[in-house]
């Protein structure tokens, strides 16, 4: 007797209609390959292009602040070139992306003014263009978003247009790291391909 077949062949119809169906019940279709690859999802190992370059994601950092906010950083390369994809959400999201430059090109004078002052100056002039202190952050560096973290000061620039930053980030006593960057938008960055 065949008995088992009907029930069998009834409940295969009724998920494929079901998936035509706007109720509220959720099923599993497994994986979504046609959508939700988004910027702020990408993982080490997944490639992205942006600026007519192929970036393949090294690290996702996390900076957790102390006002509870958090900056998610990617870290991205192409050849010889590394860059960083930073993401902050405030009333929107705020792409940027940034790169590490020599410490030394802001002039003695900002390393000795933290170690005086605790502070850099309020304003600071690179390659000709004039930056001025927006903000100052106390926080936590999570490598890998895993902790536990590691603690750091951040002090952040813009200039005139609000376009470029600079940001130094100040590491225990004495180890001092620059950023320069710009502000960016999502659509910017295309093709985003998961590890295979």
């Amino acid at each position: 007797m065949n008995s088992g077949a009907a029930p069998q062949s009834r409940r295969v119809q009724m998920g494929f209609f079901d998936i035509f169906k706007g109720g509220d019940k959720k099923t599993d279709q497994g994986p979504d390959v046609t959508g939700g690859l988004t910027l702020a999802k990408l993982q080490p190992g997944w490639m992205v292009d942006y600026d007519l370059k192929t970036w393949e994601v090294k690290a996702h950092h996390t900076y957790d602040w102390s006002e509870g906010d958090l900056t998610h950083e990617w870290q991205l390369v192409s050849g010889d070139a590394i860059i960083y994809l930073e993401l902050e959400h405030d009333d929107v999201d705020d792409w940027s992306l940034n790169s590490l430059i020599d410490f030394s090109r802001l002039g003695q004078g900002v390393k000795t003014a933290i170690q005086q002052t605790g502070d850099p100056p309020k304003t600071i002039v690179l390659d000709g263009v004039t930056y001025y202190m927006e903000e100052m952050a106390g926080g936590s560096f999570l490598k890998n978003t895993q902790g536990p973290g590691q603690n750091l000061l951040r002090w952040s620039y813009e200039d005139d247009d609000g376009e470029k930053y600079l940001t130094i980030e100040q590491w225990g006593e004495d180890e001092f790291q620059a950023y320069l960057g710009f502000f960016v938008e999502e659509y910017q960055f295309t093709d985003i391909l998961p590890a295979a």
